[in-house]
C-alpha cells in the first residue's frame, strides 16, 4: 500500500508541475482542547506547480486511483465516523492526506446517525448535522459560530443565500412532524413543509420504514422552490413557497433516493439504491422520466450510493458506504478514495460508513 502511495504521490506532482494549481487558506491540525474537540488553526499554503496542500495519512483511509490529468482538482470534504469514540469531520487532500480535521466534542459524539451531514459555505466555515440534536457551524479553528437545536433533524442542512438554515427530519419522522424547516439567524422557524397536506392518502399513509417519509435532503432552488427528497416514497418532490407540490420526479425510476440535485441542464442527478445491484448514481430528465445517464452496476461493485455532485468539469463524485469515487462521463473512474475497516458491512455501512461527500475545487489565481 505505500508503495502504491508513493507512486500516486509521484504522478500528482509531476501533473502538478505540468498545470499548476491557485493558492488558497488551507489549514494544519492543532489541539487546544477547546469544545472537548482536537480543533485546527489556519495556515495560507500557496499551491504552486510543484505543490499542493499536504496533509497525514490515515491508516484506514487511502486513494486508491488518481488520475491527476482526469480529475476535478480540490480537497474533499466528508464526515468520518468509522471510529464511533472518534468521529470528525476531514478534508483529504487528491492523495487522501487529511489536510483538516474537527473532532466532535465527547458530549455530543452519540449525534452522527441518521445522516451526519457536512458542508462547506463561503466563508469557509464549516456546516454540519448532528442528527437528532441540532445543526452547528463552526470555523476552521474549531470555533463554534452558530448553532440550532432541534431533536427533529437528521441527515441534510443547507445555508441559504439569505442567512437562513434548510433543514430536514426524516429518521423516524411521523405524519404530524414537519419535514423540512427553515429557520432565520436567530432559529425563528421561517417556513416549514409537511408531507401530510399532500400525500395523507392510499398509498402512503401505511409506509414506515425508520420513518414515515424518511425525507433525507431539501435544497432551494433559483426558482425559489425546494427540492425535497422522500425517500420512503420512492421519489423527489419540488414544492413551491407555498408548500405546494409543483411536480414529482423518478418514480418508478429511483429506489430511495438521496441527495438529489438539479444540474444546469435542467435535468435531476441523484443516487439511487437499486436493490441489486444497490449502488447507481442516475441522470434524469424530469420532464420525460428518462434516464440519460447511469453509473452502477458491475461499474462499482457492490456500494451503497448515497451521494451523487456533478463537478465543474462534467465528472460526477459519488459517495458509497466504503469508497467515493470520480467517474468521467463515460463512466471511468479517474479518482477513489477508500476506507479500509473490518465489519463494515450491509447493516454497518449506514452508522459508520461514507454518508456524503463535497469537493471544494481550487484553480490556479
Amino acid at each position: 500500500m505505500r508503495s502504491k502511495t508513493s507512486i500516486l504521490i509521484i504522478i500528482g506532482f509531476i501533473v502538478l508541475i505540468i498545470s499548476g494549481w491557485g493558492c488558497g487558506n488551507r489549514q494544519k491540525s492543532s489541539t487546544d482542547g477547546k469544545n472537548d474537540s482536537e480543533n485546527t488553526s489556519s495556515a495560507s499554503i500557496c499551491v504552486t506547480p510543484s505543490q499542493m496542500p499536504r496533509g497525514t495519512q490515515d491508516p484506514d483511509i487511502h486513494v486508491d486511483i488518481y488520475q491527476p490529468d482526469k480529475v476535478w482538482q480540490g480537497t474533499t470534504l466528508l464526515a468520518d465516523v468509522h471510529d464511533l469514540e472518534r468521529p470528525r469531520i476531514i478534508e483529504v487532500n487528491m492523495l487522501g492526506e487529511i489536510v483538516w480535521e474537527y473532532v466532535i466534542p465527547e458530549d455530543l459524539r452519540q449525534f452522527t446517525n441518521p445522516g451526519f451531514d457536512v458542508e462547506s459555505l463561503p466563508n469557509n466555515n464549516v456546516l454540519f448535522v448532528l442528527p437528532l440534536h441540532g445543526v452547528y457551524e463552526i470555523d476552521r479553528a474549531g470555533n463554534i459560530v452558530w448553532s440550532h437545536l432541534d431533536k427533529q433533524i437528521t441527515h441534510d442542512a443547507d445555508r441559504l443565500p439569505n442567512g437562513n438554515t434548510l433543514y430536514v427530519f426524516g429518521g423516524g419522522d411521523k405524519a404530524n412532524d414537519a419535514q423540512v424547516k427553515e429557520v432565520n439567524p436567530q432559529g425563528e422557524i421561517v417556513w416549514s413543509w409537511y408531507a401530510r397536506d399532500h400525500f395523507s392518502g392510499s398509498p402512503y399513509k401505511d409506509i414506515y420504514d425508520d420513518g414515515w417519509t424518511h425525507t433525507n435532503s431539501a435544497s432551494r432552488l433559483p426558482n425559489g422552490n425546494t427540492l425535497i427528497s422522500l425517500r420512503n416514497f420512492q421519489f423527489v418532490a419540488e414544492v413551491d413557497s407555498q408548500g405546494s407540490v409543483v411536480r414529482t420526479i423518478g418514480e418508478g425510476i429511483v429506489h430511495q433516493p438521496h441527495d438529489p440535485e438539479i444540474l444546469s441542464n435542467g435535468n435531476m442527478l441523484v443516487a439511487s439504491h437499486e436493490p441489486r445491484p444497490p449502488n447507481n448514481a442516475l441522470e434524469i430528465d424530469p420532464d420525460t422520466n428518462e434516464v440519460v445517464w447511469r453509473f452502477g452496476g458491475d461499474q462499482w461493485g457492490r456500494q451503497l450510493a448515497r451521494d451523487a455532485d456533478r463537478l465543474p468539469n462534467g465528472n460526477t463524485l459519488i459517495t458509497g458506504s466504503s469508497e467515493i469515487i470520480e467517474v468521467t462521463p463515460e463512466g471511468k473512474i479517474v479518482w477513489k478514495l477508500v476506507m479500509e475497516v473490518e465489519g463494515l458491512d450491509k447493516q454497518e455501512a449506514p452508522r459508520r460508513g461514507f454518508f456524503k461527500s463535497e469537493r471544494i475545487g481550487r484553480t490556479n489565481e
